[in-house]
């Protein structure tokens, strides 16, 4: 069973609305049954190829069924990403690295809510995972990313996502997320500003 930080006043405001905190974390987990574990191994300014420190501007862009063709578990992918194709409410992004679009470097699955941009799945190609990895970075831009998204949607920069426990003082300590209870985390304004500034600076 979920544990509910009993330090946490039964209301509590999430991006400045008032929230009974046990019923938005239900809600939530509901409908996400997994928590995320992607891991920041690095914010760089944009993804670093691990071997040589080279670094190399990346672009995202939109998924399009010929992508999602590619991005399966024969192929190594974890997340059924067709399942998260088909959701009508969710927007998939790719990141690639420019003039290279056919090979994704990792993946991104989002919903726009009325005051925040809620990340559902967020996950690195096979191989940028691992020891053997080739770039580092990756989940650091998409999350980057999704917080552009927020200001862009009129969200100022809020997103919110469900972890797994262990990685709670992870995102805490590398994304300037913020606990909320039980295993929902957010990332408002200032922490959002501060990865936007990293990732798009020039944009």
């Amino acid at each position: 069973m979920m544990q509910i930080d009993a330090r946490l006043p039964l209301r509590h405001c999430l991006f400045g609305k008032s929230y009974s905190i046990f019923s938005y974390i239900c809600s939530m987990t509901k409908r996400t049954n997994i928590g995320l574990d992607f891991v920041i191994d690095k914010l760089t300014n944009s993804i670093e190829n691990i071997v040589t420190g080279d670094s190399f501007p990346t672009e995202i862009s939109v998924v399009t069924r010929e992508n999602i063709k590619l991005t399966t578990k024969k192929n190594g992918w974890v997340f059924n990403w067709l399942t998260e194709f088909k959701q009508p409410e969710r927007e998939l992004y790719k990141l690639t690295i420019v003039n290279n679009p056919d090979i994704i470097q990792g993946l991104l699955s989002v919903q726009v809510k009325s005051d925040h941009v809620y990340m559902h799945l967020i996950e690195s190609a096979p191989f940028n995972k691992g020891k053997t990895k080739m770039y580092s970075g990756v989940p650091g831009n998409l999350v980057a990313f999704a917080c552009k998204l927020s200001f862009q949607r009129g969200h100022e920069g809020n997103i919110a996502f469900v972890s797994k426990s262990q990685l709670i003082k992870h995102y805490e300590e590398t994304l300037g997320a913020i606990h909320f209870g039980g295993r929902l985390m957010i990332i408002e304004t200032q922490a959002a500003l501060k990865l936007i500034d990293r990732y798009f600076k020039n944009q």
